[in-house]
């Protein structure tokens, strides 16, 4: 059985699971009550190393004023990068793409610095990344940075998972625990939310294909999709040891995820362990 499933990645990034969308959704902030009036219209820069109790709605919003707490209590989110947009874009609109690639330049490169690990890892774990712009009238008034969260989870998750103390080298040296990696527990990699691999499940993210060059123009949607099942069915097959029968899936993006930087997709294995 092959299943094929049609990505968009995850503004945060990693899979991934994360996946968020790249291209950020236009909206409200916070739930009411974990507002922090102080953030929610200013032009200063978030602080690195702040953490948050996010949740998956406030993942599709273009900004985000959500109160920080202690590190060391209960979070689902933690900033770890603060950056400005280069010159050439200052002028760009609100909700301009430039932006939206821009960032996920940056906060992916970063979050595989953070978490210590390759890109086709941080595209296999459960956590993910987002980012955040100043609101409207903080934009008006000249403010010109981004903010990147790692959080434990995707915007179609059920909830986000609670974070370490830090984030930092999470999935340094190889580390990857079950706790940290992706699978689904449902009929097929489309039909059921993205969990930890220690839970119950029966499909996990097992490798990724790069299906081209940073200077490579997009192949098309069936391009890429051809590429991704013929690699996968290999790759699936190698990574079970190679037996009579098995099942595999995959996740590829599309051209607005190519423009943005991402060359690859997830190969997924049914598998329980």
């Amino acid at each position: 059985m092959v299943q094929g499933l049609q990505g968009r990645v995850v503004r945060l990034a990693g899979l991934l699971a994360s996946g968020l969308l790249v291209l950020s959704a236009c909206g409200g902030t916070d739930v009411a009550g974990n507002v922090d009036p102080d953030q929610v219209d200013t032009v200063a820069a978030p602080q690195v190393g702040a953490c948050r109790n996010l949740t998956p709605q406030d993942l599709d919003q273009p900004t985000n004023a959500t109160k920080t707490v202690d590190c060391t209590k209960k979070h689902t989110a933690e900033t770890y990068e603060v950056g400005e947009f280069p010159d050439e874009l200052t002028d760009a609109g609100y909700d301009s793409d430039k932006l939206s690639a821009y960032a996920y330049q940056t906060c992916s490169a970063k979050f595989q610095e953070f978490l210590g690990a390759d890109e086709s890892t941080v595209m296999r774990t459960i956590v993910s990344w987002v980012w955040f712009r100043p609101s409207q009238k903080a934009w008006d008034k000249g403010a010109r940075w981004l903010r990147c969260d790692v959080v434990g989870g995707a915007a179609e998750s059920k909830s986000l998972v609670t974070l370490p103390t830090t984030a930092s080298g999470l999935l340094a040296h190889g580390a990857t625990s079950d706790d940290w990696m992706v699978c689904v527990n449902g009929a097929s990699v489309q039909s059921a939310p993205k969990i930890p691999c220690s839970e119950k499940h029966n499909w996990r993210a097992v490798t990724t294909i790069k299906v081209g060059a940073p200077d490579d123009p997009y192949p098309g949607d069936d391009a890429v999709e051809k590429t991704t099942r013929d690699y996968c069915s290999q790759s699936v097959g190698a990574w079970l040891g190679y037996p009579k029968d098995y099942d595999f899936g995959y996740t590829w993006f599309h051209e607005s995820e190519w423009k943005a930087g991402n060359r690859r997709s997830v190969c997924w294995a049914a598998t329980t362990a």
